[in-house]
Protein backbone atom coordinates (compact mmCIF):
# COMPACT_ATOMS: atom_id res chain seq x y z
CA UNK A 1 0.00 0.00 0.00
CA UNK A 2 2.71 2.54 -0.55
CA UNK A 3 0.88 4.78 -2.71
CA UNK A 4 -1.62 4.74 -1.63
CA UNK A 5 0.37 6.26 1.01
CA UNK A 6 2.71 8.26 -0.80
CA UNK A 7 0.78 9.54 -3.40
CA UNK A 8 -2.50 9.90 -1.54
CA UNK A 9 -0.83 12.18 1.26
CA UNK A 10 0.91 14.36 -1.69
CA UNK A 11 -2.74 14.64 -3.27
CA UNK A 12 -4.04 15.37 -0.33
CA UNK A 13 -1.17 18.27 1.24
CA UNK A 14 -1.48 19.82 -2.33
CA UNK A 15 -5.03 19.80 -2.26
CA UNK A 16 -5.30 21.74 1.50
CA UNK A 17 -2.37 23.90 1.09
CA UNK A 18 -1.82 24.26 -2.94
CA UNK A 19 1.71 25.69 -2.12
CA UNK A 20 4.79 24.95 -4.34
CA UNK A 21 6.89 25.87 -1.05
CA UNK A 22 6.91 22.01 0.56
CA UNK A 23 9.19 19.38 -0.23
CA UNK A 24 6.71 16.77 -1.12
CA UNK A 25 9.61 14.17 -1.20
CA UNK A 26 9.71 14.58 2.48
CA UNK A 27 5.39 14.76 2.90
CA UNK A 28 5.12 10.98 0.98
CA UNK A 29 8.14 9.68 3.06
CA UNK A 30 6.06 11.22 6.31
CA UNK A 31 3.41 9.27 5.45
CA UNK A 32 4.95 6.04 5.03
CA UNK A 33 6.76 6.56 8.08
CA UNK A 34 3.89 5.22 10.67
CA UNK A 35 4.49 1.71 8.40
CA UNK A 36 7.82 1.75 8.33
CA UNK A 37 8.33 2.47 12.41
CA UNK A 38 6.11 0.27 13.40
CA UNK A 39 6.72 -2.48 10.93
CA UNK A 40 8.71 -3.95 13.21
CA UNK A 41 6.31 -4.31 15.90
CA UNK A 42 3.78 -6.46 13.20
CA UNK A 43 1.34 -4.28 14.61
CA UNK A 44 -0.15 -0.21 14.88
CA UNK A 45 2.00 1.17 17.87
CA UNK A 46 4.10 4.29 18.58
CA UNK A 47 4.24 5.55 15.10
CA UNK A 48 0.77 5.31 15.15
CA UNK A 49 0.19 7.25 18.12
CA UNK A 50 -0.89 11.12 17.15
CA UNK A 51 2.11 11.84 20.38
CA UNK A 52 4.89 10.78 17.67
CA UNK A 53 4.07 13.18 14.86
CA UNK A 54 3.72 15.94 17.45
CA UNK A 55 6.83 15.44 18.68
CA UNK A 56 8.25 15.05 15.19
CA UNK A 57 6.58 18.42 14.76
CA UNK A 58 8.07 19.97 17.64
CA UNK A 59 11.70 19.22 16.94
CA UNK A 60 11.17 20.28 13.48
CA UNK A 61 10.30 23.92 14.73
CA UNK A 62 12.86 23.97 18.19
CA UNK A 63 15.14 23.02 15.47
CA UNK A 64 15.20 25.37 13.26
CA UNK A 65 14.23 28.55 15.38
CA UNK A 66 16.56 31.93 14.23
CA UNK A 67 17.30 33.66 10.84
CA UNK A 68 18.89 31.69 8.46
CA UNK A 69 16.51 28.43 8.82
CA UNK A 70 13.29 29.45 7.58
CA UNK A 71 14.32 27.22 4.40
CA UNK A 72 15.18 24.39 6.48
CA UNK A 73 12.52 24.57 8.24
CA UNK A 74 9.44 25.06 5.47
CA UNK A 75 11.44 21.89 3.78
CA UNK A 76 11.61 19.78 7.24
CA UNK A 77 7.99 20.35 7.98
CA UNK A 78 6.77 18.23 5.57
CA UNK A 79 7.56 15.12 7.74
CA UNK A 80 5.73 15.73 10.49
CA UNK A 81 2.79 16.77 7.63
CA UNK A 82 3.09 13.81 5.99
CA UNK A 83 3.30 11.87 9.29
CA UNK A 84 -0.17 13.12 10.04
CA UNK A 85 -1.64 11.75 6.63
CA UNK A 86 -0.49 8.43 7.28
CA UNK A 87 -2.01 9.00 10.06
CA UNK A 88 -5.26 9.41 8.69
CA UNK A 89 -5.02 7.10 5.65
CA UNK A 90 -3.83 4.82 7.58
CA UNK A 91 -7.23 4.75 9.53
CA UNK A 92 -5.26 4.72 13.25
CA UNK A 93 -7.89 7.29 14.89
CA UNK A 94 -10.00 4.53 14.72
CA UNK A 95 -8.42 3.03 17.46
CA UNK A 96 -8.50 4.71 20.80
CA UNK A 97 -6.17 2.49 22.56
CA UNK A 98 -2.81 3.59 19.43
CA UNK A 99 -3.88 6.79 18.34
CA UNK A 100 -4.33 8.75 22.01
CA UNK A 101 -0.98 6.39 23.27
CA UNK A 102 0.23 6.94 26.03
CA UNK A 103 -3.43 8.26 27.87
CA UNK A 104 -5.05 5.01 26.06
CA UNK A 105 -3.40 2.57 27.69
CA UNK A 106 -1.38 0.21 25.54
CA UNK A 107 -1.46 -0.31 22.14
CA UNK A 108 -3.48 -3.55 21.83
CA UNK A 109 -2.82 -5.64 19.05
CA UNK A 110 -4.03 -3.47 15.62
CA UNK A 111 -2.99 -4.52 12.59
CA UNK A 112 -1.06 -2.82 10.26
CA UNK A 113 -3.27 -3.73 7.03
CA UNK A 114 -6.74 -4.11 6.84
CA UNK A 115 -8.57 -7.39 5.73
CA UNK A 116 -8.40 -8.31 2.20
CA UNK A 117 -9.40 -6.99 -0.70
CA UNK A 118 -9.12 -2.99 1.31
CA UNK A 119 -5.06 -3.10 0.51
CA UNK A 120 -6.02 -3.64 -2.87
CA UNK A 121 -8.75 -1.18 -3.06
CA UNK A 122 -6.61 1.14 -1.77
CA UNK A 123 -3.23 0.72 -3.46
CA UNK A 124 -5.97 1.61 -6.74
CA UNK A 125 -7.00 4.61 -5.07
CA UNK A 126 -3.17 5.20 -4.48
CA UNK A 127 -2.56 4.57 -7.88
CA UNK A 128 -4.86 7.23 -9.60
CA UNK A 129 -3.80 9.68 -7.09
CA UNK A 130 -0.19 9.24 -8.09
CA UNK A 131 -1.57 9.24 -12.32
CA UNK A 132 -3.15 13.07 -10.77
CA UNK A 133 0.16 14.07 -9.52
CA UNK A 134 2.11 12.67 -12.90
CA UNK A 135 -0.46 14.35 -14.91
CA UNK A 136 -1.22 17.82 -12.96
CA UNK A 137 2.07 18.63 -12.16
CA UNK A 138 3.49 17.55 -15.75
CA UNK A 139 6.22 15.17 -14.73
CA UNK A 140 6.34 13.54 -18.11
CA UNK A 141 8.42 16.83 -19.13
CA UNK A 142 11.88 15.71 -17.72
CA UNK A 143 12.73 19.88 -16.52
CA UNK A 144 9.92 19.09 -14.08
CA UNK A 145 10.53 15.97 -12.77
CA UNK A 146 14.43 17.21 -12.73
CA UNK A 147 12.99 19.77 -10.45
CA UNK A 148 10.70 17.50 -8.18
CA UNK A 149 13.48 15.26 -7.67
CA UNK A 150 16.03 17.92 -6.67
CA UNK A 151 13.71 20.11 -4.43
CA UNK A 152 11.08 18.43 -3.91
CA UNK A 153 8.48 21.19 -5.26
CA UNK A 154 5.68 20.47 -7.33
CA UNK A 155 4.11 23.53 -9.27
CA UNK A 156 0.75 22.60 -11.00
CA UNK A 157 0.44 23.00 -14.65
CA UNK A 158 -1.45 25.53 -16.05
CA UNK A 159 -4.93 24.60 -17.71
CA UNK A 160 -4.72 25.32 -21.26
CA UNK A 161 -7.69 28.24 -22.38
Amino acid sequence: MILWYAAGAVFAVWTVFQTTGLDFRLVALGALCPLLVDLPFGHMAVAHALVTPVVVLTLVMLGTIGRGRRLLRRRLIGLPIGWMCGLALSGAFMHTEVFWWPTAGSFGDVPLWPPMPWPVALEVLGVFAARWIWFGFGLGDPERRRVFLHTGRLVAVEASR
